[in-house]
């Protein structure tokens, strides 16, 4: 019996702790976007008209190429 009212004292000890408790301890914090998942300009390539996002994207001046073989190869 005595095991029995020690568990309830223990119980409601930790129930009204928990209730305490400030919320922001228990739910993280969301991590801002990551610059991969904002939404980027697509560009096409000026050899193969393949369309890369523009941080992929190998510049020559102002014309766009998907690789560097085909800024070496220039426009079609």
């Amino acid at each position: 019996m005595k095991y029995l009212v020690l568990f309830v004292v223990l119980a409601v000890a930790i129930g009204i702790w928990r209730s305490r408790r400030a919320p922001d301890d228990a739910a993280p914090k969301p991590s801002p976007p990551s610059p991969r998942a904002l939404p980027q300009d697509m560009l096409a390539c000026a050899h193969c008209g393949v369309h890369i996002p523009q941080a992929e994207a190998v510049m020559l001046g102002n014309q766009a190429y998907c690789s560097t073989e085909h800024r070496q190869l220039g426009p079609a």
